[in-house]
């Protein structure tokens, strides 16, 4: 797919090479604030949900959102925006069991957990999968970006994906976390401004809304899609593919979503982020990513366009005409910044795994943690060059759509529903683990050397497809995930009904039920039975800490005592007082036996150097956790 044509202007161009530069340096200037290796995976914990959520946009809508949901409007209108609200249904099980799991069993990946549930060959098996689909996602992300720079400046594919690559592993390589998750606050606000930005001067250019409306074939004006036709694209497959395989992944398996919640400073903030996200956020996201899309039907329905356009590249056909010079690079500047913003996380999850459950498991587990940290800069250099790699393989596809559901459909299921019966069953064990992940990868394997095993679970959707390995994965694409998560899910409930396994291990905090417990553990003691309001007290230093449950502890007067509502033994979350700095500055501390002896919360001097008031007796933000 090359286009000899170049789109935009000199101003253009000189906005995106701009974009870089300053992406470039923000993610430059928070790697400051990476000294080890849970800065560099979790951030120190100390982000507050609304920086979460907006960063977890960013993350969720990469820039296959904007070629692949134009593409996807433009061919199908409204109803591509199913693929973005029909995976609510796994939204109780995230937020009342998984994130709890996550967060107060203090995993580092999604192998790790595997292990501590059930044992460590589980946990071998499920790091292969999982690199196999973090390395395979940040291909598709290269090489979708790739498609959009083909088409505006005429660039080989491969020298654009080349191009993108370094940029996104310089910064994850410099900062970690910290800067994937400033970054993609940056880059989640650009890409939903322009998104609505072209939206806009898209229905100016038509006349008002209702010309738009009226543009549109009627079939591009439904919802919904129709139930189980076209074959790349219906509702059935939609609701198998991307809600309940693709959805049940993201939220459950994804280690880069992982590691953004677990960059939280709390399980309630972690809360309120997903619900803000999936409720308000993805929404909005919905119709920024598709709204080209529509668009350029109208517009090729009026005239303005070929009516047969090619699909992949109509975000930039469309931004091309409705963009004056200088806007035009501002959205494409966006369109980088969605690549970025998923790329990004790809990565730093890719560097996670291979660091915490290879390197540290298998090859050094006594590194120290200088040593770890440099391994995990080397590792993320090399994750981004695989992904290079792997863009020739989703070149042959017919859309950038198909090739990011066919790859998520062979990968998603046997790991998704190992984790899912592992979270919520107790009775599920080791060896029905095991046997989940490795049967139900060769089954995934099986259906796409003899496709026609999933023709019982094709609602009557066509076959498509073709000859040869390539155009057996394309066959039955979308429903190949609800043949996963049948055949995973009876392999798995079948070998734990049947084995005798005896137990070995404790389950408190790995499975759901135990979450008090795990609360408990967490903290070291019963947790606290309310919370009151957060206090913001005048600062003085202490002097060196005393470390307590393996936390720093800190003197409150009286009555901060008692407006948190907090006694000793308390964890509690000090920062800077200033919202918009977005918990950087902050440290989690343990409330001391003694009382301070002033009207001022008394900090030791490590916590002092972390929330850095503005002055020697600046005030501080106080909050209880747990």
């Amino acid at each position: 797919m090359q286009h000899s044509h170049i789109i935009g202007t000199t101003l253009d161009y000189g906005i995106i090479i701009g974009y870089f530069v300053l992406v470039l340096g923000f993610g430059a200037f928070f790697g400051r604030y990476t000294k080890t290796t849970k800065d560099f995976f979790f951030s120190g914990q100390r982000f507050p949900w609304w920086l979460i959520a907006f960063s977890m946009v960013a993350t969720t809508v990469g820039s296959y959102s904007f070629i692949k949901y134009s593409a996807v409007a433009y061919s199908y209108g409204m109803s591509s925006t199913h693929t973005y609200w029909n995976d609510w249904f796994w939204m109780p099980l995230f937020v009342f069991g998984w994130l709890p799991i996550l967060y107060y069993s203090r995993v580092t990946s999604i192998p790790e957990y595997f292990e501590r549930r059930f044992n460590r060959p589980t946990r071998l098996l499920a790091t292969i999968v999982m690199l196999l689909y973090l390395l395979g996602y940040i291909g598709i992300n290269f090489y979708t970006l790739g498609v959009a720079l083909n088409a505006m400046l005429g660039w080989n594919l491969m020298l654009a994906v080349v191009v993108i690559a370094v940029i996104s592993a310089i910064y994850v390589t410099a900062g970690g976390q910290t800067s994937v998750i400033m970054t993609d606050l940056l880059q989640g606000v650009l890409l939903l401004a322009a998104g609505f930005l072209l939206f806009g001067l898209g229905i100016y250019y038509l006349g008002g809304f209702g010309s738009f409306w009226d543009n549109m074939p009627y079939r591009h004006r439904l919802v919904l899609a129709y139930t189980n036709r076209p074959p790349d694209f219906n509702m059935l497959g939609i609701l198998w593919q991307d809600g309940l395989s693709q959805g049940a992944f993201v939220l459950f398996l994804n280690q880069g979503i992982m590691m953004r919640f677990l960059s939280a400073k709390s399980v309630k903030d972690g809360k309120k982020a997903i619900t803000f996200v999936l409720i308000g956020l993805q929404v909005v996201a919905a119709l920024a990513v598709a709204g080209a899309g529509w668009l350029g039907k109208a517009m090729a329905e009026r005239g303005d366009l070929p009516v047969h356009s090619n699909a992949n590249t109509i975000f930039v056909v469309v931004s091309s005409i409705l963009c004056q010079p200088g806007v035009f690079g501002l959205v494409m500047a966006a369109l980088t910044a969605a690549l970025m913003s998923t790329a990004d996380t790809l990565i730093n999850a890719t560097s996670a795994v291979v660091v915490n459950d290879l390197w540290k498991v298998y090859v050094n587990p006594d590194a120290p943690d200088r040593q770890t940290l440099r391994m995990a800069r080397i590792v993320s250099v090399a994750a981004a060059g695989i992904g290079v790699l792997m863009v020739p393989v989703y070149a042959s596809f017919k859309s950038i759509y198909a090739a990011h559901a066919a790859f998520t459909a062979m990968v998603g299921p046997p790991l998704a529903v190992a984790v899912l019966l592992g979270a919520f069953w107790r009775r599920f064990s080791a060896r029905a683990a095991f046997w989940t992940i490795a049967a139900g990868i060769g089954a995934m394997a099986l259906s796409v050397i003899w496709p026609d095993v999933l023709a019982p679970f094709a609602f009557g959707i066509a076959k498509a497809g073709g000859p040869g390995l390539a155009g057996h994965l394309k066959s039955y694409f979308f429903v190949r995930a609800l043949y996963g998560f049948v055949i995973c899910g009876a392999i798995g409930i079948i070998v734990a009904l049947v084995s005798k396994e005896t137990r070995t291990k404790s389950l408190v905090g790995l499975v759901w039920g135990t979450l008090n417990e795990a609360r408990a553990n967490f903290k070291g003691e019963q947790p606290s039975p309310a919370d009151g309001k957060p206090a913001h007290l005048l600062a003085v230093l202490l002097g060196e800490s005393i470390i307590r449950k393996g936390r720093p502890e800190i003197r409150l007067p009286l009555s901060a005592r008692e407006q948190l509502h907090a006694q000793p033994g308390d964890l509690l979350y000090v920062t800077d007082p200033r919202w918009y700095l977005g918990g950087l500055r902050s440290a989690h501390v343990v409330l001391s036996e003694r009382t301070a002896s002033s009207d001022r919360v008394e900090l030791p001097k490590d916590v002092w150097n972390l929330v850095r008031p503005r002055r020697k007796n600046g005030k501080v933000r106080v909050e209880k956790i747990m």
